[in-house]
Formats: C-alpha cells, sequence, structure tokens
C-alpha cells in the first residue's frame, strides 16, 4: 500500500524550502551545494525530491535561459503554520496552550523574551476582548 502524501513537508523538503526562501529563484545545483554543507546527498535525490515537491504543491520551476529555477509557492509563515498546526494537532492534543507550555518549560528562554512575549499576549487578549 502506498504511503499517502504528507501535508507538511518532510525533514529534507524544509531544508529545500529554507534555502529557496533565502536565496529565491535557484537551481538543483545550488539547492544541492547548499545541503551538502551539513549533507551528503546525491544529485539524483535532490532532483527526485525537488520534483516530487512539486508535485506536492511546494515548488514550482521555470525554464529561463539553458537552466531550469525553482521557487516555492507557499510563503515561509504559511508553512511554518502547517508544520506548527501539524505538531498542535498530532502532539499536543489540538492543545495551542500545552504546545506554548511545553516551550516555555523546555526551552532556554531570555528575559527579553519572555517580555515580547507577555507584550503579543497582551495585544492577543485586547484584540479578542473586542
Amino acid at each position: 500500500m502506498a504511503r499517502r502524501a504528507s501535508k507538511i513537508p518532510t525533514e529534507l523538503e524544509l531544508e529545500i524550502l529554507k534555502i529557496l526562501w533565502r536565496d529565491g529563484k535557484s537551481t538543483v545545483r545550488h539547492v544541492r551545494d547548499e545541503l551538502a554543507l551539513t549533507r551528503d546527498l546525491a544529485h539524483t535525490t535532490v532532483i527526485t525530491t525537488m520534483k516530487v515537491m512539486i508535485e506536492k504543491g511546494y515548488l514550482e520551476r521555470s525554464k529561463e535561459e539553458k537552466k531550469f529555477l525553482y521557487s516555492p509557492t507557499l510563503p515561509r509563515e504559511e508553512v511554518e503554520g502547517k508544520v506548527v498546526g501539524d505538531v498542535v494537532g498530532r502532539v499536543f492534543d489540538g492543545s495551542p496552550l500545552a504546545l506554548m507550555l511545553n516551550i516555555l518549560d523546555q526551552a532556554e528562554i531570555q528575559k527579553s523574551d519572555l517580555d515580547n512575549l507577555r507584550e503579543y499576549i497582551e495585544q492577543k487578549s485586547r484584540e479578542v476582548g473586542e
């Protein structure tokens, strides 16, 4: 039985998206060279993964001069939202509060980050209260 396509990018797909968000339209070779800084992948593996990403709707491909360029179809924020939503649903039984409490317990957070978070929560509280 075939595995159903994930609604969120795999780890490798996410790495590829991060490169393309950072660098803009790129060739497979550029993406592979960037990936090679942290992992050893065959050029054909990167090509295959990027073709699958086109099928999933994560990338689009255009031809400029004699080379194919790939670019993301979704903004980073939208993908981040999907990934976080998936984690909240699968790991925290749909509770964003449980996720946030876990992050606060597990992560090393600076006081300035807590101050910013407090301001953001107060702003959100005002918006919800309106």
